[in-house]
């Protein structure tokens, strides 16, 4: 062979292998998925739920890193600020659109500088009373509350948060006077509802289902459209007696903005196979929650739509964290 001609030939085969070795190292680098909420939290379950999945389907091992504080924001800049590449991913909840009306700043746009992937689940919350309270159904809660303006304590899991605002959307929908007594999570809240220093409110399925099956607390009603599988003989609060009623709290899988197409199109691919597996699905119905569908298509508008209608809910609450 002429030696100009072998050596080139060399040369393209040491150069394929050389692109070969760099595409199998980068298909082998892992995939960053950021949880800005505490590990144990019902986000962090999801993502953990459909990591082993999404990653397999995805063609990257699955490193779920929790970046806890202030709702959310730390975690979510930094999932803002991430490199287009697809390898930096959140999970993130309603808190997303919750958190512009509550703090004064935010170093980011919620809206323009991330990439809406797919509207995982929806998380169902149950209106509870402690079982002091003589009340049987939304009927009888929203007359005893017109009949004790201002007697009426509900607990949240904090100003701003979802629970408070289902609260609020209750009260602002009804007329009745309650007064809002905020905690530092859920866990404080559940334990004073089940002792009665505060008398109702909103709370995950998941986190109070036993103790309601238990008699500790009394079950009211659903904040959701439909009934759900975890209570089912629970009403909605519209078919309780409000109509129009509906609020969900919601989980999110989303990328930095401007996130290219060919990547948004793959992760939603991925995350279709992940949640369709029976491990994922059981460990997300354990939870209470409700599996959607909503992908990158739809899953923009729904975000202007949640943002727009947890703005108003903030303003009337009068909400601020700093």
């Amino acid at each position: 062979m002429n030696p100009i001609l072998f050596r080139r030939t060399a040369l393209a085969a040491l150069l394929a292998l050389s692109c070969l070795g760099t595409a199998l190292a980068q298909s082998d680098k892992p995939l960053r998925m950021i949880v800005p909420l505490a590990a144990g939290s019902t986000v962090d379950a999801v993502a953990r739920a459909i990591a082993p999945g999404f990653g397999k389907a995805a063609g990257h091992p699955i490193v779920v890193e929790n970046i806890v504080g202030a709702g959310g924001i730390p975690g979510t800049s930094q999932i803002v600020k991430a490199p287009k590449d697809g390898l930096t991913l959140g999970m993130i909840s309603s808190n997303h659109v919750i958190n512009p009306g509550i703090y004064k700043t935010i170093p980011y746009d919620s809206l323009k500088d991330i990439t809406p992937i797919a509207v995982l689940a929806t998380v169902p919350l149950v209106l509870v009373v402690h079982p002091a309270l003589p009340v049987n159904n939304v009927k009888e809660l929203l007359a005893y509350a017109k009949a004790n303006p201002g007697k009426l304590n509900y607990g949240s899991a904090g100003n701003g948060s979802t629970l408070h605002l289902a609260s609020e959307l209750l009260v602002s929908e009804t007329g009745i006077a309650m007064k809002h007594v905020p905690y530092r999570g859920t866990g404080p809240l559940i334990t004073d509802l089940i002792g009665g220093q505060v008398q109702l409110g909103f709370v995950s399925i998941s986190q109070v289902g036993p103790q309601v099956k238990a008699g500790a607390l009394r079950a009211l009603a659903v904040s959701t459209p439909a009934r759900s599988a975890a209570l089912p003989d629970v009403p909605t609060v519209a078919e309780a007696g409000v109509p129009g009623y509906s609020f969900d709290a919601w989980i999110a899988l989303v990328g930095p903005g401007g996130l290219p197409k060919s990547i948004v199109d793959a992760d939603y691919a991925a995350v279709k196979t992940a949640l369709a597996s029976r491990e994922a699905q059981t460990a997300i119905a354990a939870q209470g929650l409700t599996i959607l569908d909503t992908g990158p298509d739809l899953a923009p508008a729904f975000f202007q739509a949640e943002l727009a209608k947890h703005q108003k809910l903030v303003k009337q609450s009068g909400a601020t964290l700093d």
